[in-house]
């Protein structure tokens, strides 16, 4: 991998490999899309890294903004390639909104988003013992929004008059997913986050789940404990991930040292027509997201 720029410079270090901080961290909470997966393959290099960390007796948890529950996540993961040893648990925006569904029984749900996420209800459903009231958009109690409905053809404007008609209901969205776009092999495709940053432009009230917010890295911090027997040290414990607004911001708002890996979501804004590093959006963009990370690194290599 190449080096980058000059360490006698303000800069943010970029790393060869993880094996060049490991040593600091007892844990780590790493992202899945973009930097163990890309929603088509997974990344051989990266999972060898993370079963590394594992083999000189750190915990790893996968930490994601995927709109599925835990157990569908993991199996789409698996069905992927991610090797089993490379991580010890996985935690999803899914099933931060799986518990909220279920806390929210009897009340009536309007799904914003497609049927391949309809497991999310049926999960609820099982845990419940009782079928969800699932209704239309004039029926619903609350909003449970976990993207567009045809992500490849529509874009989140395309959902302005719906919003504006349930902000006029005030009801309550719930984001599965606050992603505002992923990347699925070379494609970038819009997420939940993109619909829900629209209801909140509109003064809707959102319910974000997930990276960025506090309690994903409660939850996750919490299953590091369990898998520990004892304490997390948050000083010793790295996220890993490519998103600026989510891993990156939710790092800093945890406490959490962030290893960012720039050949991610952000590819094309850091990388103009393919090119060189561009610094200045570099900086741009940590100044956005109000963070800055440990480590840069292009990819998760050991």
């Amino acid at each position: 991998m190449t080096a980058g720029p000059s360490p006698d410079r303000d800069r943010v270090p970029f790393i060869a490999g993880l094996r060049d901080i490991a040593d600091g961290y007892d844990a780590i909470l790493c992202d899945g899309w973009g930097v163990l997966i890309d929603g088509r393959r997974h990344f051989p290099e990266a999972a060898e890294a993370l079963r590394r960390f594992r083999a000189q007796g750190g915990i790893v948890v996968l930490i994601t903004n995927a709109s599925r529950p835990d157990e569908e996540v993991r199996r789409q993961i698996l069905g992927l390639g991610v090797p089993q040893d490379c991580f010890d648990d996985l935690l999803s925006a899914g099933e931060l909104a799986l518990r909220e569904i279920v806390a929210r029984d009897g009340q009536a749900v309007y799904h914003l988003g497609p049927s391949r996420d309809d497991g999310l209800f049926r999960a609820a459903a099982r845990r419940l013992g009782a079928p969800i009231m699932r209704v239309g958009p004039q029926a619903a109690d609350y909003i449970v929004c976990t993207g567009l409905f045809d992500d490849r053809n529509e874009t989140p404007s395309d959902y302005d008059e719906q919003l504006a008609e349930l902000k006029a209901r005030d009801l309550t969205m719930l984001c599965a997913n606050p992603d505002i776009v992923v990347a699925i092999g070379n494609d970038l495709v819009y997420c939940a986050g993109a619909i829900a940053e629209r209801y909140a432009a509109i003064g809707g009230r959102v319910l974000t789940l997930g990276k960025p917010h506090a309690p994903i890295y409660a939850a996750a911090l919490e299953r590091l404990k369990n898998l520990r027997g004892g304490d997390v040290d948050k000083s010793r414990t790295l996220a890993i991930g490519d998103g600026a607004f989510t891993d990156l911001a939710g790092a800093g708002r945890a406490g959490l040292d962030c290893l960012f890996i720039i050949h991610g979501v952000h590819r094309a804004e850091l990388h103009p027509g393919g090119g060189a590093l561009d610094e200045a959006a570099l900086d741009s963009l940590f100044a956005r997201a109000g963070a800055r990370p440990k480590a840069l690194a292009r990819e998760l290599f050991w």
